[in-house]
């Protein structure tokens, strides 16, 4: 089970998830958010994180010579773009040498699909509102490895795998003791459960 944990702005959260086994961490450049970091800040934590944990940079409806300059800055290596993001802004980015993951909605899958896209993660309507949706607001889940999210918390992580059947699982307000505030203790015990 890919394992990515979202959010972060400190090194103690960044070396949370490392230590706990994640997968990949992201980082969020999206305006707005409760957990935007600047991406001086996020560079210096990108530094820490070892070879083989993926860094990402999750972005909203930003032109993409903006999410492109960010993505440099901070030193990312994969690009999350939540919105109605053209094709070619990610082929910009694959050109650019970055990854990329394309974020919607679990309504939004079951209206309109999506192929092509390097990686698909679906999530609740809002994201990082903390809330799930049900399985059957997703009845022809892709047919190809993606990611899970929204709501997901260390005491339900398992049960929501088992229903979806995802390749990996996104977190962020789940391992949160306040809105942007990661706990290193739920970090930890989301990585375990998500892994069962």
């Amino acid at each position: 089970m890919f394992v990515k944990v979202c959010g972060l702005r400190t090194p103690e959260t960044v070396d949370a998830a490392v230590e706990a086994g994640a997968d990949a961490v992201g980082f969020v450049f999206a305006p707005g958010s409760v957990r935007l970091i600047d991406p001086a800040v996020a560079a210096e934590l990108v530094a820490r994180v070892p070879r083989g944990v993926e860094t990402v940079g999750v972005f909203r409806g930003q032109p993409i010579d903006e999410v492109l300059r960010l993505a440099r800055q901070a030193g990312v290596s994969t690009i999350q773009l939540h919105g109605d993001e053209p094709a070619d802004h990610f082929a910009r980015a694959t050109e650019s040498g970055l990854r990329t993951i394309r974020a919607i909605s679990a309504a939004r899958f079951t209206a309109a699909g999506h192929a092509g896209d390097e990686r698909l993660l679906i999530d609740a309507t809002v994201p990082g509102s903390g809330t799930t949706f049900a399985p059957e607001d997703l009845p022809v889940p892709p047919s190809v490895g993606w990611l899970l999210a929204g709501g997901l918390r260390p005491d339900n992580v398992a049960a929501l795998i088992a229903a979806f059947g995802p390749s990996g699982v996104d977190v962020s307000s789940g391992v949160e003791s306040t809105p942007g505030v990661k706990d290193p203790e739920l970090i930890r015990a989301f990585v375990s459960a998500a892994r069962f």
